[in-house]
């Protein structure tokens, strides 16, 4: 894994997961001695992908450890001189460079919705504009994978959700797609680095292939069965599914663990599955199905004696919507350098890109039985909220300083709370407008206009 860490199991430098124009833009504004004035960068979606009505935060954990190994050692530094992406001052600078701003951000596990600031970053302009290819990268992939999965979990209520999507993308957003699959509410993968690296438990048997090998298929349930328990799951559709199954219970004696559908009409099937297993007295056996599962299908599948589900190409390439079309923008700042200088807002005018200038603050607004029912932005001050209202921004980085990590099992807590409090309309697997309306308010508490709501 050496794009992701050393030989000492330490993550590597990050400093070259970005874009050459960041490095240019930082270099002209070190000439014009604007490098330095006090920014404030936002990190935030303008629109929902079409018909979702709810996104799903995942990534700030691997962000925040990308964040603290983005440095820039001797070798980095030859090969941007060499490339002339960079000048000697410039790499002077960077040589040095550890980002010593405060960043604040919606937890992970959260609800966002069109116009939720994300990431506030503060800091110089240099220190923060270098960190934006390398925070969209992660937010826009982690975070489509999670607000999938959260859509998969939704529909599959009870009942387990395994990833195993790692064939079906490259092997590092592989480790990714677990990791944000789990905050969702996926169970396990088949993912043994997530495994490694993240805690998530995982799990995984034979494919077709391991059936193939053998002379027949009462040879390969066998040895599967002698190597790994009666508790395993076996795979019965390689050819002719009701031989399978007799087969699978004789052997276990009626103690087989799992069966596992990976083929045809799949509700159809287990029915016919699940009166021929408990015909034979396994009435303990699980129905487990794959084959190119999404949401859509997990939902038309909920009133099938199915017991989980493994999905893998529909999870990983965000089931339709494989980025959340985040953007960075520099929101504030300063007219002269120095830390104290007041910032000014600032904002695009772009046809269709407009950007909303001042540092923003957000709260989820609730009602009196506790359903969420808007998400309130502030530009410039935190908006007034009531009893039961909640402010959403937690401190993550506080001069330069991580402060704000935690555990997977508090994110994947959180976010089954949130999705608990959102509307029920939020569920819907129909397409439709955001779950919640977006509003935004001036310094002084006034509605102003809101160039994100649809």
């Amino acid at each position: 894994m050496t794009l992701l860490t050393t030989q000492s199991g330490a993550m590597a430098s990050t400093a070259l997961l970005t874009d050459h124009y960041e490095l240019t833009m930082v270099r002209a504004a070190l000439r014009s001695k604007t490098a330095f004035r006090r920014s404030v960068f936002e990190l935030f979606p303008r629109r929902l992908p079409v018909g979702r009505r709810y996104g799903v935060v995942a990534g700030v954990g691997r962000a925040l450890d990308a964040l603290e190994a983005f440095q820039f050692d001797e070798g980095t530094l030859n090969f941007l001189l060499e490339q002339n992406v960079i000048d000697t001052d410039l790499a002077d600078w960077l040589s040095r460079y550890r980002f010593k701003g405060n960043i604040w951000g919606y937890p992970e596990g959260e609800a966002y919705f069109p116009g939720s600031p994300l990431l506030i970053v503060e800091g110089s302009f240099a220190e923060a504009c270098v960190l934006e290819t390398l925070l969209l990268s992660i937010y826009n992939y982690d975070c489509a994978v999670a607000s999938a999965a959260s859509r998969m979990t939704a529909m599959a209520g009870d009942r387990p959700c395994i990833e195993m999507g790692s064939r079906r993308t490259n092997e590092y957003a592989a480790v990714a797609a677990a990791r944000a699959a789990y905050v969702a509410g996926f169970q396990s993968t088949s993912n043994l680095e997530a495994g490694r690296r993240y805690g998530i438990p995982t799990t995984g048997t034979a494919a077709h292939s391991f059936t193939l090998l053998h002379d027949t298929e009462e040879e390969a349930f066998k040895t599967q069965l002698k190597a790994l328990g009666k508790g395993t799951t076996l795979l019965v559709d390689t050819y002719d599914i009701e031989e399978a199954v007799r087969t699978g219970v004789r052997l276990s004696k009626g103690k087989l663990g799992a069966i596992r559908l990976d083929s045809g009409d799949l509700a159809e099937q287990a029915a016919d599955v699940r009166k021929l297993l408990d015909s034979l007295g396994a009435t303990g056996t699980r129905i487990l199905v794959t084959s190119d599962l999404d949401e859509y299908q997990i939902a038309a599948l909920r009133s099938a004696p199915v017991d989980g589900y493994g999905v893998g190409t529909s999870l990983v390439t965000g089931s339709g919507a494989p980025t959340c079309g985040f953007v960075y923008k520099l929101v504030a700042r300063a007219t002269t350098e120095g830390k104290d200088a007041e910032v000014y807002p600032v904002a695009k005018k772009s046809v269709n890109k407009t950007s909303i200038g001042g540092r923003k603050y957000a709260l989820r607004r609730f009602d009196d039985k506790g359903r969420a029912e808007a998400e309130v932005i502030g530009i410039g001050a935190p908006p007034d909220g009531d009893y039961n209202d909640r402010p959403i921004l937690v401190q993550l980085v506080a001069k330069g300083k991580i402060v704000g990590r935690e555990s997977l099992a508090a994110a994947r807590d959180r976010h089954h709370q949130i999705r608990a409090e959102l509307p029920q309309a939020a569920l819907k697997m129909s397409k439709g407008e955001p779950a919640l309306p977006t509003i935004m308010l001036d310094e002084a508490g006034r509605t102003t206009d809101n160039p994100y709501a649809s």
